[in-house]
């Protein structure tokens, strides 16, 4: 009779101890779906649930709540646990790295770029990165992924597939000619060499691409990234001119035949090769190409009297070198209060907005624009447009019609930028417009 008193009270020990946990589990998982319920709700309320671009999808069947998509992110609270499964809680902070979709154990994110309801237009790229034109291959953002890491990533595989069924008897000047000087481009370039390709890298602008016109301050990198010809690259926090110190050093040390200011007008398929004419109406001939121009191959303009003044800038070089100056930043994007909050350590800046509150911005120039606007730093206009510019004057419209002139020494747009969609049209490339489709999937 003892043993089965005992065997009894043993047993409701562990029903009780297992009921505990069991307790003490649900009640962390409530909490932890309460905070989560209030990042999503904040997020919805900042403009920041909905993606933008490239962002993580989960498949609820298939997450078992490790939470190594949620620590593999370098960013903030991107992802979330709600009811015992990751959820998305700022999509639109997302800037595609990929780090969960690698880390989660039971492939349950996929990377989708739009939405149901919001399409994005995407060249067509097949796996191996050529287009639909046999010859013309994509990669970087311009495909969709634009992070550093996942560009230089792109640049060398492409290069690679080209090369498995590259064909060196031809009559072109060059085996690959690459257009752009970006993260995607001076990775193919270098992955090139390495294969012995006769090459000749351009870009419109300078080597950097994008990453040239980012403020000098601004952090670029968040993960390592494996440069052909170079190795390992662990700079996890860096400023442009750290990272295009060490592009200009390796092109320099490889001897990468690079073109700078040559823009690319048009792209011709004779069938044998191409033929690739610029501004400066200089002609080349490549049996191959690959475009790593990024997604706004131009920017966009306000269509506004006085636009095209040289006073009017569309993208900011070296801040630190404008003082004492009367300065008008167009914008509520990212790149705009980066702009804005760099010049105004010199300058009187005044940044317009059209939208009623700045929504899809990262956390940390949220607060930096706050603080700058509390201490009066900043000037900013909401719903707020620059109607005309005239010599030394932006005229600024409000939603309701009123104007006010003010002194204006420059005037910076960041509207974005548009898709060169003509010029891929004009080469044969196909565009589709993609809603929520997965670019990376297992």
């Amino acid at each position: 009779m003892e043993l089965v008193q005992e065997q009894i009270i043993i047993y409701a020990s562990v029903i009780l101890f297992c009921a505990l946990i069991v307790f003490i589990y649900l009640r962390k998982q409530k909490r932890t779906s309460s905070r989560t319920l209030v990042k999503i709700n904040k997020a919805i309320e900042d403009g920041l649930y909905e993606p933008v671009s490239l962002h993580p999808v989960v498949d609820p069947n298939s997450c078992i709540q490790t939470g190594a998509c949620i620590s593999a992110c370098p960013e903030k609270d991107i992802l979330g646990i709600f009811n015992g499964k990751a959820t998305v809680i700022n999509a639109s902070q997302c800037i595609g790295h990929g780090a969960c979709f690698h880390a989660c154990p039971t492939e349950a994110i996929s990377l989708c770029i739009g939405t149901e309801k919001r399409g994005v237009d995407l060249p067509h790229v097949s796996p191996t990165f050529e287009t639909n034109v046999r010859g013309l291959y994509i990669a970087g953002e311009l495909g969709g992924m634009g992070l550093i890491k996942n560009a230089v990533e792109q640049g060398k595989q492409a290069v690679e597939n080209l090369v498995k069924k590259f064909d060196r008897n031809h009559d072109a000047d060059y085996d690959l000619l690459i257009v752009g000087l970006g993260p995607a481009g001076i990775s193919a370039s270098l992955t090139a060499k390495k294969h012995k390709l006769k090459t000749l890298s351009l870009d419109q602008n300078s080597l950097g691409g994008t990453v040239f016109t980012f403020p000098r301050t601004k952090i670029v990198m968040t993960s390592p990234m494996d440069l052909p010809l170079f190795g390992k690259v662990k700079l996890y926090e860096t400023s442009k001119t750290e990272l295009l110190g060490l592009w200009t050093k390796v092109i320099s040390e490889n001897q990468i035949s690079v073109l700078e200011n040559a823009k690319v007008d048009s792209i011709k398929n004779t069938g044998n090769h191409f033929i690739i004419s610029t501004s400066d109406v200089r002609t080349f001939t490549s049996k191959n190409v690959l475009l790593a121009i990024g997604r706004r191959g131009s920017p966009r303009k306000l269509n506004i009297p006085g636009e095209d003044s040289e006073m009017v800038a569309y993208k900011l070089l070296e801040p630190e070198l404008i003082a004492e100056q009367e300065i008008i930043v167009v914008g509520g994007g990212d790149s705009a209060i980066e702009a804005a909050l760099s010049l105004s350590k010199q300058n009187r800046v005044i940044l317009t907005y059209r939208g009623e509150a700045f929504s899809r911005i990262k956390p940390k120039n949220r607060e930096l624009i706050n603080g700058a606007v509390e201490n009066k730093e900043i000037d900013v206009r909401f719903q707020c447009n620059v109607s005309e510019i005239k010599e030394g004057i932006a005229v600024l419209k409000n939603n309701t019609g009123s104007e006010e002139a003010v002194k204006a020494h420059r005037v910076y747009i960041f509207a974005g930028g548009e898709l060169p969609t003509e010029f891929l049209k004009n080469t044969g490339i196909t565009i589709t417009r993609k809603f929520g489709e997965a670019i990376l999937k297992h």
